[in-house]
């Protein structure tokens, strides 16, 4: 059986890799052809457009692998068909289960590798393929909005202990790659969401321990001299509630945020781009300012079920070693193959998108396309099993 579990592996992992390079190559002149129109301007040059190709692989490498995964499977499985070699095994008493316990194994490889490749390189690479990719564009920060990146906080009242005083929503016009900050507005409201305090800063630089070290800043406070003494008020009318306007100038303030160049970085990206980890630190960051998570809640849990997804689309690709050759070529076989590997990405995307418009748990909506083709799997296990 080792002998056998060799000959697989190494048939498989050569077919898998082929499949890989194809597909990458195929991304990368995608991706270079995007960067062209972009070549010349603002300083961005063809070695640039060619380094923003090379940062973007480990990324590709994640996202394919699950199909490439399924097309070498099949490539191979076919193969084995074509010549009866699979034939040959089952008649020496090889059963179904031995062979999908031996894919299985593979299989554990291909998902280590992908893991590696999606946690641990592609989110060091890809920002800085997004970063090439904005200084063709001119700019330095990628947003939504025109009037700059949007994220907010928690005001406390021992910095980033105490009672919670209020909500700051973060405004800012650029974020340098050294995650420094160029035009910075900060909107303080209290409890009751009445603004209190605007503060606008030209630059903003990190310091650590979630201290932010601010240039040439101006406080606007707006204060109501009946709460300052006390007295209760009732009235809605903003002009009352802000009777008294206090502007303060500093040439350098000091601001406790939990914001960080992290989250500011992170809020910036897509999800799909990110790490498991820093889908979960932004996901939290995001409950505890009551905002939206459902996309990110979905990230996260794709992160780790698509890599686990190579297991059942293998599973998919074992009855094709059982068709003969009558069944159709090689060829027609990988082109099934495609087409199956097609369907599940499409499947896996329209998922994404019914968990973010519908009530469905996160996890829920991130492996039922996994629990469907394991489903299929299964079916078509059972079906050249018994025939």
């Amino acid at each position: 059986m080792s002998i056998l579990q060799r000959y697989f592996a190494v048939s498989i992992t050569q077919a898998v890799a082929f499949v890989m390079l194809a597909f990458l190559g195929l991304l990368g002149f995608m991706d270079l052809t995007g960067e062209l129109p972009m070549v010349g301007k603002n300083g961005y040059g063809m070695q640039h457009a060619f380094l923003y190709v090379v940062v973007m692989i480990p990324q590709h490498i994640y996202e394919v692998m699950p199909v490439a995964a399924l097309i070498g499977t099949i490539y191979t499985m076919a193969q084995f068909a074509q010549t009866s070699e699979f034939t040959i095994m089952r008649a020496a008493g090889m059963s179904t289960r031995m062979v999908g316990w031996m894919l299985f194994k593979i299989g554990i490889g291909l998902v280590i590798v992908t893991f590696i490749f999606g946690e641990l390189i592609a989110p060091r690479t890809a920002p800085i393929g997004e970063r090439l990719h904005l200084t063709g564009r001119g700019t330095t920060v990628s947003s939504e909005f025109r009037s700059g990146l949007w994220t907010k906080d928690i005001v406390k009242s021992e910095g980033m202990k105490g009672t919670v005083l209020g909500s700051r929503f973060f405004n800012v016009r650029e974020v340098r790659p050294d995650g420094s900050l160029i035009g910075v507005k900060l909107y303080e409201f209290d409890n009751g969401f009445r603004l209190r305090t605007l503060t606008t800063a030209q630059t903003g630089a990190y310091r650590g321990n979630n201290v932010w070290l601010l240039q040439d800043v101006t406080e606007n406070h707006f204060t109501n001299p009946a709460l300052l003494k006390g007295e209760a008020t009732s009235s809605n009318n903003f002009a009352q509630e802000t009777s008294a306007i206090e502007t303060q100038r500093h040439a350098t303030k000091e601001l406790i945020s939990e914001i960080t160049p992290k989250i500011l970085s992170v809020s910036a990206s897509e999800p799909e781009r990110m790490s498991a980890s820093e889908l979960a630190v932004y996901t939290r960051h995001l409950q505890e300012n009551r905002q939206q998570t459902e996309r990110f809640k979905i990230a996260f849990w794709k992160k780790l079920v698509d890599p686990l997804a190579i297991f059942v689309l293998m599973a998919l690709a074992l009855p094709f070693g059982y068709l003969h050759t009558r069944s159709g070529g090689v060829s027609l076989k990988i082109f099934i193959g495609i087409m199956i590997g097609v369907s599940f990405l499409l499947v896996n995307t329209l998922f994404s998108h019914i968990g973010v418009l519908s009530t469905l748990p996160a996890f829920v909506t991130a492996v039922m396309p996994s629990l469907i083709f394991l489903a299929l799997a299964l079916g078509a296990l059972y079906w050249v099993d018994r025939h």
